[in-house]
């Protein structure tokens, strides 16, 4: 009976061997895509305060989409150029926190930040919370789709 039951737990500590590191890669990966898509969603912030809307076309794929906050929708040819005519513009913001969810090549990021703006010579000022789901694409992650609403 013990060397059966020695046996059994033999066979347990191999079979965890072999999926424990598996599963301890498969986290530091996800922790390091997760780091990455938030690095994203800052550069694509300073992308808009600065108007640079080559680096927003780098992170904004070409099928992107978003429900803006009075429920039109919006692609990245009307977020290019209204930040490219000033139509929209960043003074400063301040990034707060995200929570990042990734499922293999695909990957949800909500979050928030509070910003000074304008959008069409009005103030847009205030908190606003979001998602946006990024696909990896050709090895590159980039945002397809979004939504955002303002805070009170």
């Amino acid at each position: 009976m013990k060397k059966w039951a020695w046996s059994v737990l033999l066979m347990c500590a191999c079979a965890g061997l072999g999926f424990g590191p598996t599963r301890m890669a498969a986290a530091a990966d996800e922790s390091s895509v997760a780091a990455h898509l938030k690095q994203l969603e800052t550069d694509w912030m300073q992308a808009e305060k600065a108007g640079d809307v080559s680096r927003l076309g780098e992170i904004v794929a070409e099928d992107w989409q978003v429900i803006s906050i009075d429920g039109s929708k919006g692609t990245r040819q009307t977020l290019l150029e209204r930040v490219k005519s000033g139509k929209y513009k960043m003074e400063s913001f301040e990034m707060g926190p995200m929570d990042v969810k990734v499922l293999g090549n695909v990957a949800v990021v909500q979050g928030s930040d509070t910003e000074k703006s304008t959008y069409d010579g009005k103030d847009a000022s205030g908190k606003y919370a979001w998602t946006d789901v990024y696909v990896k694409r050709g090895g590159k992650w980039q945002a397809v789709r979004s939504q955002t609403i303002k805070v009170k």
